[in-house]
């Protein structure tokens, strides 16, 4: 199977920033949310970011201008999945709102397409038994932001089918992606080993060991980290971060506990870049057209 068309369900930040690789890649890509003004500020940022690569000389021109003409949004996910090979999800970590999502786009998906999902630690296994196709699901696991990072976790079920490997494989490559594969498992590789990290910092600022700033300075200087991992869970979102760990917990163990503080942080509506205020405090967020 040869991959031509994407649909990505989802414009949040991983939403539009896998849409953003897919169109680069070649992909005639479509970008659905629940409202249109909400797609447009996406588009704006996917153009924005395009243009910040022109600038620096890491993408021409035409490539940019090429890519935006294969890009288009749509708000009725029913009408975008009838006429896709590839769906990919990136909607919240919350597994009855993903098997919800992935019934409809079971029913109207074409029969050959390809589903995935962009989740970060649930059950791809779980997602694929709601639908008719689960020899066709896996997960597409990106990391932010998509169109930096070279990772993409490629993520097999109990019943993933090798040949649906193969094409989410080729897809990455094309995307500009390095690909690993791997069993599912709760939190995969990545999540899992950030989840630890990022726990234990909370746990170590707590406890009064050190500042947050400093915190994230030993952990860039000391272990070579591009991000520090108050600066990486404001990025990811406290509120996404807290998810992961409440289920790594449920099925790893009590060494996946979410730290009380992050708990609080949550709580308080501390959820990172997002909001301006995580962590770390943030100036507003600018909102394009």
């Amino acid at each position: 199977m040869t991959v031509q068309k994407v649909a990505v369900i989802g414009s949040g930040l991983m939403g539009r920033g896998i849409a953003h690789v897919a169109a680069l890649g070649g992909f005639q890509t479509t970008m659905v949310d629940v409202s249109e003004n909400i797609l447009q500020v996406a588009l704006g940022n996917i153009r924005s970011e395009m243009e910040k690569g022109v600038s620096l000389g890491k993408l021409a021109a035409e490539a940019k201008d090429q890519a935006l003409a294969r890009l288009v949004v749509e708000t009725d996910l029913e009408r975008a999945a009838r006429d896709t090979d590839l769906v990919i999800e990136a909607i919240p970590e919350d597994m009855k709102l993903k098997t919800d999502t992935f019934t409809r786009l079971d029913r109207a998906a074409p029969g050959g397409a390809i589903l995935a999902s962009n989740t970060s630690s649930l059950s791809i296994t779980e997602m694929a038994a709601v639908t008719h196709r689960p020899r066709q699901f896996l997960g597409m696991h990106f990391f932010n932001p998509v169109h930096k990072m070279k990772l993409l976790e490629i993520v097999v079920g109990l019943e993933t089918a090798p040949e649906t490997v193969q094409v989410a494989e080729e897809v990455g490559r094309r995307m500009g992606k390095e690909t690993i594969v791997i069993k599912e498992s709760p939190g995969f590789i990545t999540s899992r080993i950030n989840a630890i990290i990022g726990n234990e910092a909370f746990h170590m600022l707590q406890e009064g060991v050190a500042s947050a700033k400093d915190i994230d300075k030993a952990v860039k200087l000391g272990l070579n980290h591009p991000m520090g991992p108050f600066e990486m869970v404001d990025l990811v979102g406290l509120d996404t971060r807290l998810h992961v760990l409440e289920y790594l917990h449920k099925t790893l163990g009590d060494k996946y506990r979410p730290a009380p503080l992050m708990v609080q942080y949550v709580r308080a509506g501390r959820l990172g870049r997002k909001v301006g205020r995580g962590v770390h405090d943030y100036p507003p967020l600018e909102k394009k057209p």
